[in-house]
């Protein structure tokens, strides 16, 4: 999906326990840095659901090309990256996630990640604190949080039914108007700013040859998990970012995690009229705010 990302950037792959790892770096061509390696590590880590893919940091990451290696992978069951026929589960993204900043840094990492992927870095710094240096998390959440459910919105006997779910993620991902729909509906916080380029993204990674494992893993709930049974427990210092209108997990949600761990979460950001993902609906302003803490 290298066609999707900016100029100046390509494409790589690192191997891990379930498969290739495939993520987006810069290159030479447009940065005068005479050693991109050397640089401090800055890793971009999507959320979960379907046709999610690096894309989704693909606004926001050159803005810090100059000062920090950029890191953005597809995660495993998405994007370019490898596509089991299994069900997903925590540990599977855990060791993944772990095992792509253990072979591709050399040191600690900063992390920018958002929603359920944001939660799992929590429980990673928290288990391996030696290899981060500090995490920005949009909309943290772990989708069963203070075990309240907030994620699926289908039975899950319907979910798990033979050919069905087939259906379901056909009809719900793999079209164009679903994945639109998706978009605006659940994702932005102002439907006109979703561009036809963020579609494309979305329904190309949603296309992708089994992509549907990872999404109904996702949707089924096998991912989720309380945050809030861990969030005391972390040690790496960490900033909140929050779409005011985010769905599913809205800001008093995100307050109410971060009251657990005030020492830790040193600031806690509202983002005005966006939804879950602000870095993707305003880029720009998130490059700005995100900046402040990264000077």
């Amino acid at each position: 999906m290298l066609k999707f990302h900016p100029p100046g950037f390509e494409q790589k792959s690192i191997k891990t326990s379930l498969g290739r790892m495939v993520y987006y770096t810069q290159n030479g061509q447009h940065w005068k840095i005479d050693n991109i390696e050397k640089l401090p590590p800055l890793l971009f880590l999507h959320n979960f659901g379907g046709g999610a893919s690096a894309f989704e940091w693909s606004k926001v990451y050159p803005a810090f090309a100059n000062k920090y290696r950029i890191l953005a992978p597809d995660l495993i069951g998405w994007g370019d990256s490898a596509h089991l026929i299994q069900n997903y589960q925590i540990e599977d993204y855990l060791n993944t996630i772990s095992e792509f900043i253990q072979r591709s840094c050399d040191q600690p990492v900063t992390v920018v990640a958002s929603s359920l992927t944001a939660a799992f870095m929590v429980r990673l710094a928290i288990s391996q604190p030696d290899l981060f240096t500090a995490l920005y998390l949009v909309s943290p959440s772990g989708f069963d949080d203070f075990d309240q459910g907030s994620g699926r919105r289908l039975p899950l006997p319907l979910i798990n039914t033979p050919f069905l779910d087939d259906l379901i993620y056909g009809l719900g991902a793999e079209n164009e108007i679903a994945v639109r729909n998706f978009l605006e509906s659940f994702l932005f916080g102002k439907p006109e700013r979703l561009t036809q380029e963020i579609v494309d993204a979305y329904l190309t990674s949603a296309q992708k040859p089994n992509a549907k494992f990872a999404a109904l893993s996702f949707l089924k709930g096998d991912l989720y998990f309380d945050l809030s049974l861990y969030i005391s427990q972390l040690q790496v210092p960490t900033v909140f970012f929050w779409g005011e209108s985010a769905q599913f997990t809205n800001v008093d949600l995100g307050k109410r995690l971060a009251s657990l761990n005030k020492s830790v979460i040193r600031d806690f950001q509202v983002i005005p009229e966006t939804g879950i993902l602000p870095h993707l609906e305003i880029p720009g302003f998130f490059i700005g705010l995100l900046s402040q803490y990264l000077n």
